[in-house]
């Protein structure tokens, strides 16, 4: 079976066209050879999980990879440290045969957490756990945590970053993890927390020892040339694999999932409309502008995400309409909150100081849609 662009889930070279994540997996590793603790932080549907898997790979000769994804537990379960500790140790235990060994020590350890239906068991108590684990391992620890959004504003998942920052301070005295990866939309280390006061979390943020995350993460031209050649190693359409490619990151400006969301629809979509009969109809400009025309038009995951988030920032929204409006630049100002929120949810990008709209199709979808508000919304 041949393989097929994908924007569900994270991607599998085996089964779709995916862009060489190679370059990006050299340099997470060379943090995580460092020791550093860090988080992914990047829009919805930017390929954070599609990496986290291929890390955990790539990973796997060096060390003992430790994933996990919080969107497994439940809201009952970050109720209070026991039944977070409970939780987590049942999540463990659970993926341990396949896809990691532990000393059998460290197994009983995690059973009597897992099973305990009485005894009290503090976010300390499974980080001995944790250590036990770390001085017993043939290889060094790596934890890794998709979907951290999930749990970002309750105060059993601030004491487990806690006792993370911890680890951090006492790992040249105690064994602990070689390196801590969070990923999420949110970056953790600056989010608003209700639950402690506004000084306190300035001065005691749980997740300030965390290094900046450089890595890029979007797609270059090249890169999409790269996916776009697979495929017509596949297909044989006749397309002229760099101009497609930089007219797809032109429109995009690598976004993964509109790169992603424009190739699927001329494969699936385009070449099979009544106008573009084949395939080799298809990869053409004329397709590409069509397959554009198309995605703007459709309702999808990442812009119904993006909507919602205007209706409930609406400092967010002031903000793009002086942008798209009154052709305003807007320098870049950090801790700004409608900016943060900007750059946080893909909006926009920076660019020699100051924001822009992050790409063509945003700004394109932007503009359609508050041209389509009634005046009194646009006040």
């Amino acid at each position: 079976m041949k393989r097929y662009f994908n924007v569900t889930g994270a991607c599998n070279p085996k089964e779709h066209y995916m862009v060489d994540l190679q370059s990006r997996l050299e340099e997470i590793k060379r943090m995580v050879d460092r020791g550093q603790y860090f988080t992914i932080n990047r829009a919805r549907q930017y390929g954070k999980t599609t990496t986290l898997q291929a890390l955990k790979k790539y990973l796997a000769d060096s060390y003992v990879v430790i994933s996990l994804d919080f969107q497994m537990l439940s809201r009952g379960d970050f109720e209070n440290e026991t039944t977070f500790s409970a939780a987590l140790a049942r999540e463990i235990l659970k993926r341990k045969r396949k896809e990691w060994q532990m000393p059998d020590a460290v197994t009983e350890a995690f059973c009597k957490v897992a099973e305990s239906k009485e005894q009290i068991y503090t976010m300390a108590g499974i980080f001995q756990n944790f250590g036990l684990w770390c001085r017993m391992s043939d290889r060094p620890i790596v934890f890794m945590i998709d979907e951290v959004d999930s749990a970002t504003n309750n105060q059993v998942f601030l004491d487990f970053l806690a006792q993370i920052r911890g680890c951090y301070i006492e790992r040249f005295d105690t064994p602990t993890f070689q390196s801590v990866i969070l990923a999420g939309v949110h970056d953790v280390k600056n989010m608003k927390r209700k639950l402690r006061s506004e000084e306190d979390h300035r001065l005691n943020s749980p997740w300030n020892i965390a290094a900046d995350f450089l890595v890029d993460m979007s797609f270059s031209a090249d890169d999409i040339a790269g996916m776009l050649a697979d495929y017509e190693a596949d297909y044989h359409t006749g397309m002229d694999v760099a101009k497609i490619a930089g007219a797809i990151y032109d429109y995009t400006s690598g976004y993964p999932f509109l790169v992603s969301r424009i190739c699927q629809l001329l494969d699936e979509r385009i070449s099979e409309s009544n106008r573009f009969r084949d395939k080799s109809a298809a990869w053409t400009k004329e397709g590409f502008l069509e397959a554009v025309k198309l995605l703007l038009t459709e309702q999808n995951t990442l812009f119904e995400s993006l909507i919602n988030k205007l209706h409930d920032y609406p400092e967010l929204k002031e903000m793009l309409q002086e942008l798209l409006f009154e052709g305003k630049a807007i320098v870049y100002v950090p801790g700004l909150e409608a900016m943060e929120m900007a750059l946080m949810f893909g909006f926009v990008k920076k660019v020699d100081g100051t924001i822009t709209i992050a790409n063509r199709v945003f700004e394109i979808l932007l503009y359609n849609m508050m041209l389509a508000e009634p005046v009194g919304k646009k006040e």
